[in-house]
Parts: C-alpha cells; structure tokens; sequence
C-alpha cells in the first residue's frame, strides 16, 4: 500500500507540473524515476524492490503492452506502403549495427566474455516506444520522421527478442539445446502474430453484425477488451505478446478507424499511467549498491552506446535517402532504451547465467542514464522544428515539406497520437 501511496502522490506531483514540463526540459518521465530511487532501500526505504521482485517485471511487461498497442493505432498501412524504405533501413542495418557496436565495446570496456557481450548488445538495442513518444506525438516534428521513429521503435522490440533467447540459451546451462530454442522461439513470434492479426480482425467482424454493436459511452471499451484477451491468450501460450500488441493495434485500426479514434483518448491514458507506474518500480531499483558495482569502464561503455554507436549505426543506415540533415541527427540521436531492455535485462538477470548481474548492471544502468538523456531533449528538439516553422510562415515563405506533412498527417487523422 505504501508504493500506491507513493505512486499517487508522484501522479499528482506530475500533472501539476505537466504544463512546465512540456515547455522545458523539465521531464515527467524523469520524476518517476527520481521518485522510485528516493523511496527505495537506497535512500528513504520506504519500499523494497528487487530486481527478481514480480511486480518489477509485471509493470515492465504491462506497460510495453500497452504502449505498443496504442502505437500500432498510428501505424498508416497506404503510408506505410509509400515509405517503408526507412523504417527498414533502420531495422535491417541500423539495429544490427547498434548490437555489434555495444557488444564490441561491452567485451573490450567491461570484460565480458563474447556471449555475453552480444545479449547485452541485443538487450541494449531496440528503441523504446514508450520515449519514442515524446517525439512522435509531436505534430511540429515532420511526418516521416515521426513515422520512421514510431515505426523503429515499435518492431524492433520483437526483432530483438529471438535475439536476446537464443544468446541466453547459448551463454546459459541450456546452451546445448539451441536448436529447440529457435523453434520454440519461432513458434512464439507465429503464434503473437497470428493472434495479434486475428483477434482485432474477428472482433471488427462481429461489431458489423446487425444484432450487435457498442453503444457509443461503451464504444472505447471494445479495443481494451481486445487488448485485455490479447494479453492472457499470449501469456497463457507463450505467445510473443509484444509483437501481438502492435499488430494487433495496426489491424484494428486499418479495419476500424472509428474504433481506434473512439479508444485513443483512454489508451493514451492507460498507456501513460502504465508507463508512470513502471517508471517509478524501475526507478527503486536504482540504488547507490547498484551504480557502485559497475566499473569506470562500464561507464565509459554507457556514456558511449547511447551517445555514440547508436547515432552513427542509424546515420549510416539512413545515408541516401531524403531526409535532409537535421532530420537524420533527430532520428539518430533519439533511440532512447527503455521497457523492453527492462524486460529482457530481467530475463538475463533470472537465466542463471555466468554473467548475468554484471550483464544486469550495466544494462539498468544504461536504461537509467537513456531515459534521463532523452527524457530532457524532447522538448528542445521539437522547437528547433517549431521555430523553423514559424520564421517560414513570418518571412512570408511556404511552410518547411515536413511542416506541410506534419499538418496534412494531422487532418488524415492516420498517424498523429496527439501530444503526450
């Protein structure tokens, strides 16, 4: 009772200063985080939370749910169709490029054996749609950059995890089963996509039916209740429920705007507090025994993978196509880590593997120095489109290509989440 207590408080504290903080690098996100450390065992021990704690990994594992649910509502498949180059330059070449460069400096910095080194790579190297966000529910932003980070972040959370099991099951006691591994994991990525895509479908179906319908106070219940069933049937089945929540998101979209435009207002809602919720768990997790135990080279590989190897593995990616400068530096410089590194860094930490709570340790540690990182740059980044915009239309010049989508995006009603 005491962490709702806590979690109420921190909620309150937040909305009051929601309005400051979307005018200044002042971050909701980083209260959270900030509050879970101070009522920790660390400093107030008000609470105690261990990394194999339940609730660390429940709140993780729901809030990635809810968030990749509620992006796939702004997935734009005629959209997606006319500019899918992109995003798969950023998942092809771009994410591989980022686990290679985290895994070279994890071994050479920190002292992992190889194994080891790459599942922390995998770990470390989907971007977190939950931050993703902050830019992408930004109307100032331009569309295909909001739609090239939404789209990154979104599925290379279920690239990623087939990744980072079957390293486990190399680096692990397992490690001579791995081949049972990948069918295993196989059948989980099948079995998320396939309820993912039919589940809504179904759904969609049985609303067109003449007997049946939501009155319209009832309409935004029906995506939570496709999204509650998504979320026991995958667990239930092993099924990979990440990969589920997003595609199924994009498919009750596509089939039915009105449903999504009806549920936008409550799962933006639900999402934020879930995401608030595993903020404040994983910030408890956050003591000062925690940042001890890693060494100055760990630091220096943090400080490195998120201001370097990410950047230029995407800038790399991105050479070529149209995005003028400043637009590849944006994408590039947000890839921000997140819940589904929480998620897969426990899985790590619980596998029993040799270097398991170093692996750990270094991770949360990057997580915590991300989420703050990004968490604070948000704002300034999208004035630097907002002002741009505003001395065009001043000037009496035609408004910047990627206002003029932005805006076009905006009265499609396809892709905006609206601000967060």
């Amino acid at each position: 009772m005491v962490l709702v207590v806590v979690f109420g408080v921190a909620l309150l504290i937040a909305v009051l200063l929601s309005g400051l903080a979307a005018r200044t690098v002042l971050s909701t996100s980083f209260l959270f985080l900030v509050g879970g450390a101070l009522v920790s065992d660390g400093f107030l021990g008000l609470i105690h939370i261990t990394p194999d704690s339940e609730i660390v990994s429940v709140t993780a594992d729901l809030a990635l749910f809810a968030v990749l649910f509620t992006d796939g509502m702004h997935v734009s498949f005629p959209k997606l169709r006319e500019n899918w180059r992109n995003p798969a330059r950023a998942l092809a070449l771009g994410m591989p490029l980022a686990l290679i460069g985290t895994a070279l400096i994890t071994h050479y910095l920190v002292g992992l054996d190889w194994t080891t080194s790459f599942l922390v790579g995998a770990v470390l190297a989907p971007t977190d749609p939950v931050f993703a966000s902050a830019i992408v529910g930004r109307k100032e932003v331009p569309a295909k950059l909001r739609q090239l980070l939404n789209v990154e972040s979104g599925i290379n959370d279920g690239l990623a995890l087939p990744v980072v099991l079957v390293l486990i099951a190399a680096a692990g006691p397992t490690s001579g089963h791995a081949e049972a591994s990948l069918g295993k994991i196989a059948l989980e990525l099948f079995l998320g996509l396939l309820f993912g895509v039919a589940l809504p479908f179904l759904v969609v179906e049985l609303v067109r039916f003449r007997l049946l319908g939501a009155e319209p106070k009832l309409q935004p219940l029906l995506p939570l209740a496709i999204g509650v069933i998504l979320y026991a049937a995958c667990h239930l089945t092993h099924a990979n429920p990440y990969l589920a929540a997003f595609s199924a998101g994009a498919v009750l979209t596509a089939r039915s705007l009105e449903a999504k435009e009806a549920f936008e207002p409550l799962g933006e809602a639900l999402a934020e507090l879930a995401k608030f919720a595993a903020l404040l768990v994983f910030g408890a997790l956050l003591t000062p025994h925690l940042f001890g135990d890693l060494s100055f080279g760990g630091y220096v590989a943090v400080v490195l993978a998120i201001v370097l190897i990410r950047p230029a593995s995407l800038l790399l990616s991105l050479l070529g196509t149209r995005f003028d400068r400043r637009e590849k530096l944006v994408a590039a410089w947000f890839g921000p880590k997140g819940f589904a590194s929480v998620v897969y860094g426990l899985l790590v930490l619980q596998a029993g593997i040799p270097q398991g709570e170093e692996a750990f340790t270094l991770i949360a540690v990057c997580i915590a120095f991300s989420i703050i990182a990004h968490s604070s740059t948000d704002v300034p980044i999208a004035r630097l489109f907002n002002v741009d915009d505003l001395a065009g239309v001043a000037g009496g010049d035609t408004p910047p290509r990627g206002a003029a989508e932005a805006e076009e995006t905006a009265r499609a009603g396809k892709t905006d989440r609206g601000e967060r």
